[in-house]
């Protein structure tokens, strides 16, 4: 019979019987799986969220409700249904060592259809070769497989961890507003115009970061929120237009106080959901470091290849690509030249491989990528061999160690960080051809601290400084009196830190500015007049000056840290309605047009920009 209003409640879930219920009477609701008719004899496989179990519909079975295997035959894939029967162990040969449940099945002695379902567009299961785009546009429908379940419920538990962990520690959970004030933070602003107030508009928050320092300034102490964040920008497999985040702020704590609660928050999560052991505390690694070794402040040290630094051994060349590099530029800086070598595969680098591997690197700024292979005898075989001279060859062979078959990548530029970023982009590129880098969900996780961060980056085109992570980071302390000064400003470091996994940034914070004088300054050296900082921060500004304590914090990304926890790829893997890389949700077909009326209602116009 079909349902109606009857009750339907169940005993147990679809994942829980085992061998020990043999003989228990149980109702069980859920999704028709597969379903195979043997002769009059018909099995299904009844999913829920917690699992599978096989119910048999035996005609030959007496005390079944008047009906049963007709009604049994009417079953089709995903008809929602309530049954009730007995537990019976199925025969050894008959056991299915692959599911949870596989050493019992349901007979069957009534049956309730509660809902009927069309043919799905899809097959669900995990094994099914489907479009992305017909699994976003019946995401309903994708959520039903058993690998998204259960990475939603792994950031359930990931979710859980963090909030009684910070809970322990006395962090107190508090919400701050999605609709806020428009603030520079990096990337554009989604903004929201308001009908009680013609021509002005809310923001949605790309962080609480004001906010949560003025919460500090409340006294609140220790906060944390999981945020919603916003950030109107192009997107990538790691990017959506909306994310979470695990927002942490703190009074009166420094780095050497944050990082042990942070790393102990790491190893429960890994230890609870995963079973590994991490060790703690996790190395630091500062910036410079990082970026000379790995080409990345956001290293994978889970394998070699690391960069090495040549300018001093072509520092007299006469090949014009390294003399332009190392030349001394207005700003008193110059570039370097730098290499990584892989060991043993020169032959099998074609000259369309190398090509390949030079749109890399043009990618991330370089002006060219210098290949060079190592033949039978220590010969260089390279476009530009015939610039080297005997002793700059051999001072790169000791140097670099160089035997018949290595494979040298070089890069030169006048911007040390082109060279660093290209080389690095390079690095994680022939690594994971190479098989050097494990794959997701395999090895060992590599934590690491990154440290000691420049607080400022000068941008040669518009002739000032940016801030490197947001204009509320605090200089180190040994870096105050430049700071305040305008002195060495290149040189300032930040009271920052990244936490890395993997050559993944998992969570980034800093200690912040505490005195009015000093955010005054950050305002002016990025060339902020008083009177755009008023406008923009007047009310943060004023908030300074009321009593201000040190604090700093640290927000992780949710989206990323479940992932890694899931052994996925694309975030979107583990967010329960994603948007596609053009921001649009295939499922509602959002962003769509709004009515005139509600248009009028907010005094807003649109014009459509024609396309070219």
């Amino acid at each position: 019979m079909m349902g109606g209003m009857q009750r339907t409640v169940r005993s147990h879930t679809c994942g829980e019987l085992r061998a020990t219920h043999d003989g228990k009477e149980v109702t069980l609701c859920g999704w028709v799986g597969k379903r195979r008719d043997h002769g009059g004899l018909v099995f299904i496989d009844l999913r829920d969220r917690h699992g599978i179990t096989q119910i048999t519909f035996d005609p030959a079975e007496k005390g079944g409700a008047d009906g049963l295997h007709d009604l049994a035959g009417r079953l089709r894939g995903e008809y929602v249904i309530w049954v009730k029967g007995r537990v019976r162990v199925r025969p050894g040969a008959m056991a299915n060592k692959t599911m949870a449940t596989g050493a019992i099945e349901v007979l069957a002695s009534d049956l309730k259809i509660l809902s009927e379902a069309k043919t799905p567009p899809f097959v669900i299961d995990d094994e099914a070769e489907v479009a992305e785009t017909l699994r976003l546009k019946y995401r309903y429908l994708d959520l039903r497989r058993p690998s998204l379940q259960k990475n939603l419920l792994i950031r359930h538990r990931m979710l859980s961890i963090v909030r009684n962990h910070l809970d322990a520690h006395g962090f107190c959970e508090i919400e701050t507003p999605i609709l806020y004030k428009s603030t520079p933070e990096g990337a554009r602003d989604f903004i929201v115009p308001s009908r009680l107030n013609p021509g002005t508009f809310y923001a949605l928050p790309q962080s609480p970061q004001t906010l949560k320092q003025l919460l500090m300034i409340s006294g609140m102490d220790r906060y944390y929120q999981i945020a919603r964040c916003f950030r109107d920008e192009d997107l990538r497999a790691d990017r959506q237009p909306e994310f979470s985040q695990i927002d942490i702020e703190t009074s009166f704590l420094d780095e050497e106080a944050l990082f042990p609660i942070f790393e102990e928050m790491m190893k429960k999560l890994w230890k609870d959901v995963l079973g590994q052991e991490i060790q703690t505390p996790f190395p630091r690694m500062p910036y410079r470091e990082a970026m000379s070794r790995y080409g990345s402040d956001k290293p994978d040290v889970r394998f070699g290849l690391e960069l090495q630094d040549l300018s001093a051994l072509f520092e007299k060349s006469s090949f014009q690509v390294f003399t332009n590099a190392l030349k001394v530029n207005p700003r008193g800086t110059r570039g370097s030249i730098r290499g990584i070598v892989v060991k043993g595969v020169a032959e099998k680098y074609s000259r369309k491989d190398l090509d390949e591997l030079q749109a890399l690197a043009a990618t991330h700024g370089a002006k060219g990528l210098l290949w060079i292979k190592v033949q039978a005898g220590g010969e260089l075989q390279s476009p530009a061999a015939k610039f080297f001279s005997d002793d700059e060859k051999k001072a790169l062979a000791e140097k670099l160690s160089l035997v018949a078959g290595d494979l040298v990548l070089v890069v030169a530029d006048g911007k040390d960080k082109v060279v660093c970023e290209a080389l690095g982009a390079l690095r994680l590129a022939v690594g994971a051809r190479e098989g050097m880098v494990p794959k997701l969900g395999e090895g060992k996780p590599a934590f690491l601290w990154v440290v000691n961060f420049p607080l400022l980056e000068f941008d040669d085109r518009d002739g000032r400084f940016y801030a490197c992570h947001h204009p509320f980071t605090s200089p180190k302390p040994e870096h105050f009196e430049d700071f305040v000064q305008s002195r060495n400003l290149e040189k300032v470091e930040a009271s920052a830190y990244d936490m890395v996994l993997n050559g993944v940034e998992v969570g980034g914070g800093s200690l912040r500015i505490y005195r009015p004088d000093v955010q005054g300054a950050m305002f002016k050296i990025l060339g902020l007049t008083p009177e755009e900082a008023q406008h923009k921060f007047g009310f943060f500004l004023e908030a300074l000056q009321y009593g201000t304590p040190p604090h700093g914090g640290m927000a992780f990304g949710v989206d990323r840290l479940a992932a890694l926890l899931c052994g996925v790829g694309p975030i979107r893997d583990v967010m329960a309605f994603p948007k596609t890389q053009r921001g649009t949700c295939l499922m509602s077909e959002s962003p769509s047009e709004v009515s005139a009326e509600q248009l009028a209602e907010l005094g807003v116009s649109v014009t459509v920009a024609k396309k070219e």
